[in-house]
């Protein structure tokens, strides 16, 4: 006698992230976050300082991009030859108002008149202005 199988097939789908974006409300900073179900991630990239970024590792020139998952240290991003460090005249993104915060995942972010401040779950930090910029 003939009995009907039934066949399960199971195909894994591949990870999806979200991807926002933000900006200060000068203008001077924007950042990109990915939310993942494994965690999360921020670049920020700062165009007008004084003084400049530590220069990361080999680098000719100095950063202007800091980076960081929700857990473990910051790394800053060397200069990419070509590519123009110039604010953009859109800001194409949401802007996070001075005295607002935004918990990303794992991350965050606080925007006052003095900078813009992110820290993960491990501690691990930075702070960018037009005047100072740290990791920590």
């Amino acid at each position: 006698m003939f009995r009907p199988t039934l066949i399960l097939c199971l195909f894994a789908s591949p990870a999806v992230a979200d991807v926002d974006f933000f900006s200060t409300p000068s203008g001077n900073i924007h950042c990109s976050v990915g939310i993942e179900a494994n965690g999360s991630d921020i670049f920020c990239t700062i165009y007008e300082r004084t003084p400049t970024l530590p220069r990361p590792g080999n680098c000719r020139s100095a950063g202007h991009t800091v980076s960081m998952l929700n857990r473990g240290p910051v790394t800053l991003e060397c200069d990419q030859p070509g590519k123009s460090y110039a604010r953009p005249s859109d800001p194409g993104s949401q802007v996070l108002q001075y005295g607002q915060r935004w918990d990303i995942g794992g991350i965050l972010c606080s925007s006052s008149r003095q900078g813009l401040e992110c820290r993960n779950d491990s501690g691990h930090g930075f702070f960018l202005s037009r005047a100072r910029q740290s990791v920590f």
